[in-house]
């Protein structure tokens, strides 16, 4: 259940605007608002994923010799069990 504040009052009717068929209908334009949202975090969620990986794949290689070969390892046996 979801009130219907001022800003979801403001929402409902710029949606009811785009989606007119659904303007007796505040339900179904929150049900749309709320698809298109989810759509909208979605993509930017992707788009963020997209930049980190291609920032990983640009330095991935890019400081040899800072690590010697085993160090991940060497670290762990470090640790008491």
């Amino acid at each position: 259940m979801i009130t219907e504040t001022d800003d979801v009052a403001r929402t409902l009717d710029a949606a009811m605007r785009v989606w007119p068929e659904l303007r007796n209908d505040r339900a179904a334009l929150l049900r749309r608002v709320l698809d298109r949202g989810a759509e909208s975090v979605e993509r930017d969620a992707d788009e963020r994923r997209t930049r980190r990986l291609a920032a990983i794949r640009e330095t991935s290689g890019s400081m040899p010799g800072v690590y010697r070969p085993n160090e991940a390892q060497l670290l762990r046996e470090e640790w008491p069990e």
